[in-house]
């Protein structure tokens, strides 16, 4: 059996960080991907990040950036508050890629030009 997953999109939120009881960090983020086709629109997928993959997240991506994400499916169930069963499907990142943000590819351009300049 085969569980891979490869994603392209655009965080559609903020990440958040939390610290589970043992330690462990956890990254959460929305990621927007287009759907392929003639519908149009987005799917958005729950992304998991861990431990040092979550820190780095957190110190470089903010809601918009463009992400690659390799990762697994992971699908769970809990029993909330009031008693509620629920379930959450959610890719489990192996790798996170960082892509500059339009800000930071102007910046790398004008730095380009700037040092051609000189």
């Amino acid at each position: 059996m085969v569980n891979v997953v490869t994603l392209l999109g655009d965080l559609a939120t903020e990440v958040e960080v939390r610290e589970l009881g043992d330690g462990k960090r956890v990254a959460s983020f929305l990621l927007a991907v287009e759907r392929s086709g003639t519908t149009g629109g987005a799917d958005f997928i729950r992304i998991a990040a861990w431990n040092r993959q979550a820190e780095a997240c957190a110190r470089r991506l903010g809601r918009g950036d463009r992400v690659a994400v390799d990762g697994r499916l992971r699908s769970r169930s809990w029993e909330d508050p009031d008693g509620k069963r629920r379930c959450a499907v959610e890719v489990v990142a192996k790798a996170v890629e960082f892509f500059p943000s339009e800000g930071e590819r102007s910046g790398q351009a004008a730095e380009k030009e700037a040092a051609v300049a000189r």
